[in-house]
């Protein structure tokens, strides 16, 4: 027998090998709350434990080797609503919550036409989807694996956006007349490697993160190239980009024809969002 407060102790001390203090004991409330239904005030209170699941030990054996919480527990939150993760997909992060935020807030019309470029799990059009009044919105990838997770999570949360296959790089884009093509493309350098957590590395899937040193913004080329045919006059293109390559990304938008090209700081004051209107 053991208590609340002595496996927590002991869980969040070993996790301080791979993680900080604070990391190490956020993400042992979460295994407590996944798999015993404990809550922080229940730590305090120091229940006693007649006996442990068997899935918390594995649990704790897979985040002891990197793995990320989000895929232990097969769901990760986003924008207030909670999305299936696999590493068939990128786990939804902050900064791309902020580039969601921003679409909203510059986008109140109703009946929208969006497209996604490289949905993932589908976080962002199925966000958009719910948060705007009654639009028509797209997601496309390139992985079969990544789409069975997307429409899995529009069927969870009432979505009604559409997902399709398409390989950005060699095919063109079925749609036109689009108001907003969204995109949170490969941008990580493999030259950036060295500086990702072991946990990134080791178990997210790297043909959503990564691009080649010598040309980094590749996606971001082609994906204007080819939003300029889709978006109609006046659609938005939006992105999130790799904070080191924001001036790069707004010279190459507006040399391809977008006007009022604008980029946007995350919470961290980091340049992570970038903006163009199709003028013609």
């Amino acid at each position: 027998m053991t208590t609340l407060q002595a496996l927590f102790q002991d869980y969040s001390h070993k996790l301080q090998e791979l993680y900080s203090k604070q990391e190490a004991e956020s993400l042992v409330h979460w295994l407590f709350e996944a798999y015993l239904g404990k809550k922080r005030m229940d730590i305090l209170k120091n229940e006693n434990l007649e006996s442990l699941p068997s899935g918390l030990s594995l649990a704790m054996k897979n985040l002891m080797v990197g793995m990320p919480i989000q895929y232990i527990l097969g769901k990760a939150p986003f924008y207030g609503r909670e999305f299936e993760v696999s590493p068939a997909v990128l786990i939804p992060r902050n900064e791309t919550e902020e580039l969601v935020h921003l679409i909203l807030k510059e986008n109140p019309k109703p009946e929208l036409r969006i497209m996604d470029i490289g949905t993932g799990s589908g976080c962002i059009p199925i966000t958009l989807d719910l948060e705007l009044n009654n639009p028509a919105v797209f997601g496309l990838d390139i992985s079969e694996e990544a789409l069975k997770i997307a429409s899995r999570n529009a069927f969870l949360l009432h979505s009604k956006v559409k997902f399709s296959r398409l390989d950005i790089l060699q095919e063109e884009l079925p749609f036109e007349d689009l108001d907003i093509i969204v995109s949170n493309p490969p941008y990580v350098r493999y030259s950036e490697k060295e500086l990702m957590h072991t946990n990134v590395l080791s178990h997210e899937p790297h043909l959503a993160l990564f691009v080649y040193d010598d040309d980094p913004l590749l996606f971001y080329r082609v994906i204007s190239q080819k939003a300029k045919k889709a978006l109609k006059k006046g659609g938005k293109l939006y992105f999130e980009i790799n904070e080191a390559f924001g001036k790069e990304t707004k010279e190459l938008m507006e040399n391809l024809g977008f006007g009022k090209v604008k980029i946007f700081e995350d919470l961290n004051g980091k340049e992570r969002m970038i903006r163009g209107i199709r003028h013609s």
